[in-house]
Formats: structure tokens, C-alpha cells, sequence
């Protein structure tokens, strides 16, 4: 892991040429400088400089560092002024990361009610999948993240010292076309599925669902892959196959000729709040959080049919 110290000392050289100028640019001594430049080579694992007579050229991979160093160290200050700004509750807003269907079903339900408790809070809205939003969270381009995981992938939240609140345990669920043979059993045991064409959703869900098929001893014949949950849906209902869909989805809109049925053995992912362990001390991230938690609780309840869909404990 690189020093940010050492990544601003490596910008100031590059800019003056030397150790030397960089030494009385930064006010110490030039051996300072050299050894702090030698740290940052073992982190990175190779040479960044060369020296050319009494100055320096850039290696590949220091002119690779270079030109990421700006945008680290930039989004660096701009992730400490926030976090400082957001623990002193200086900020009215919060910007909010979000997967689609957590967008769609479980984030306006945590706005109305945001609205009603805190009507000055502004709530700024992205989208991103998984791992995207932690990399967004990561730059300082939101404050808050609703992401998925996978029981035995997706640990690098939790690698990046990301603080999580479970928020949902979300199954996923069997889409058959209503006239369907399967379509009044409930529920669905997947070994029986195997002589079935696949509908696959995106990569994430993709893998997982692949994973679970293997599990039950076949392979999906996958007649074709779509990140559009609305058109696995019109697949579905049009007779070309079946699929299996995060609940979530399921909750904000259902076409009326596809039926969901849980799954035998049950496949579930979960939804959590992720965000920085200090920034947990503000009052208006508590709130957020609070928020996703009582909307978690609400979705059970909606009337869709679907089980299993249950807030995290």
C-alpha cells in the first residue's frame, strides 16, 4: 500500500528533477528525500527513477505512477474535506451510491421517509453496480453505498476498511412464463430445472446463478444474457426461456404473464449500507442509514408474492 506522504513527496520530485530540488522545495534534507523515494520503490515493487547525470528520468512504471498520482492525492483531499466537513454536520446534502434495483425499490422508500423526519436534508442520487460503487465511495464521489454480496465473494469492502450495515437478505428468485409446467409449484427445486433454456441476467448474478445450477449437479444451457431485468422479463413471458432474478427487482415492477417462484436450494445475496468508519459520527449519516433500515423493514410487506425476501439481522 502506497504512503500518501511518499506519493506527494514523488510528485514534488518529478516536478523539480532532482532529490536535491525536491529537498529544498519541501524544506529537509536531500537524504530524506532519497530514502522516502526508496520506500515508495519497495511499495510498488520496481525502480521509478533513473539518474541521468545530475538529474532524473522516469521508468515506465514511475511515469505510470505519475500520471496517477495527481488524481490519488486529489481525490484524497477532496475524501478528508469531506469527511471532516460531514463530522462536523456542516453538509445539507448527502450523496447517495446505489445498485439499480435497490434505486428502484428500496431508496424512495428511504427518501419518503428522509423527507418527513428531515425536510432540509438534500439526498443526491448515483448508480452503480458492485464493485464500482465502492471504487466511487473509495474517490470521494459519494458519502453512502447500497451494494450486493455474494456469500463467498465480495470480500473487498471489507478489505478497504469499509464500515457495513446489513440491511436485506434478498433471495433469488425463479422467472417461468405463467402457463409454465413449474408455475404452481412452489417452491422451485433447481435440479429439476436442468432440461430448461436460461435467461441470464448480469455478470454478478450470472456467476452466482451458474455456480448454484453446478451445485445441483448440471450447466444452464444460456440462450442469451441481458443486464435489463425488464426484457428478462419480456423473454420470460415470451416462452424462450427461464431465468432467476434478485427479489428486489421483482418488487418495483413485475410483468403479469411471468411468475416467481423461490428457489430449492435457496440462493440469497446481501444488501448492506457501506460507508467510512468516521463518517458513521455524523448525525445525517445515521439518519440515511436509519432510513435504508426502515425501508428494508417495509418490503415483505408490498404484496409481490415473493419469500425470503427478509430484512438482515
Amino acid at each position: 500500500m502506497m504512503d500518501l506522504r511518499q506519493l506527494s513527496m514523488f510528485r514534488v520530485v518529478v516536478e523539480q528533477g532532482s532529490f536535491s530540488a525536491a529537498a529544498r522545495a519541501l524544506h529537509c534534507t536531500q537524504p530524506a528525500v532519497s530514502q522516502q523515494m526508496k520506500a515508495l520503490e519497495r511499495s510498488v515493487g520496481g525502480p521509478l527513477f533513473i539518474r541521468v547525470g545530475r538529474g532524473l528520468r522516469l521508468t515506465e512504471a514511475g511515469t505510470a505512477l505519475s500520471h496517477h498520482a495527481k488524481e490519488i492525492l486529489d481525490g484524497a483531499a477532496s475524501a478528508h474535506q469531506r469527511v471532516r466537513a460531514i463530522a462536523a454536520s456542516e453538509l445539507d446534502s448527502i450523496r447517495l451510491c446505489a445498485f439499480p434495483s435497490a434505486n428502484a425499490a428500496l431508496v424512495p422508500r428511504a427518501a419518503a421517509k428522509l423527507r418527513q423526519d428531515s425536510p432540509g436534508l438534500r439526498l443526491e442520487l448515483l448508480e452503480h453496480e458492485p464493485p464500482d460503487s465502492h471504487h466511487a465511495l473509495r474517490r470521494a464521489e459519494c458519502d453512502l453505498v447500497v451494494a450486493f454480496t455474494y456469500p463467498a465473494a465480495d470480500r473487498q469492502a471489507a478489505d478497504d476498511g469499509l464500515l457495513e450495515v446489513p440491511l436485506l437478505d434478498e433471495p433469488l428468485m425463479l422467472l417461468v412464463p405463467a402457463d409454465h409446467p413449474m408455475a404452481r409449484r412452489s417452491p422451485a427445486v433447481l435440479a429439476e430445472l436442468a432440461g430448461e433454456t436460461w435467461i441470464a441476467g448480469c455478470p454478478r448474478c450470472r456467476d452466482e446463478f451458474v455456480t448454484a445450477c453446478a451445485d445441483s449437479g448440471f450447466e444452464p444451457a444460456i440462450a442469451c444474457a441481458t443486464d435489463d431485468n425488464l426484457a428478462i422479463q419480456a423473454l420470460v413471458a415470451a416462452g424462450l426461456g427461464v431465468a432467476m432474478v434478485p427479489a428486489l427487482v421483482l418488487s418495483s415492477l413485475r410483468h403479469p404473464d411471468v411468475v416467481a417462484l423461490p428457489v430449492d436450494p435457496l440462493v440469497r445475496r446481501r444488501v448492506s449500507a457501506y460507508t467510512w468508519p468516521d463518517l458513521v459520527r455524523s448525525a445525517t449519516i445515521r439518519s440515511v442509514i436509519e432510513a435504508l433500515r426502515a425501508a428494508a423493514t417495509q418490503l415483505p410487506g408490498i404484496g409481490m408474492g415473493i419469500r425470503g425476501l427478509t430484512p438482515a439481522g
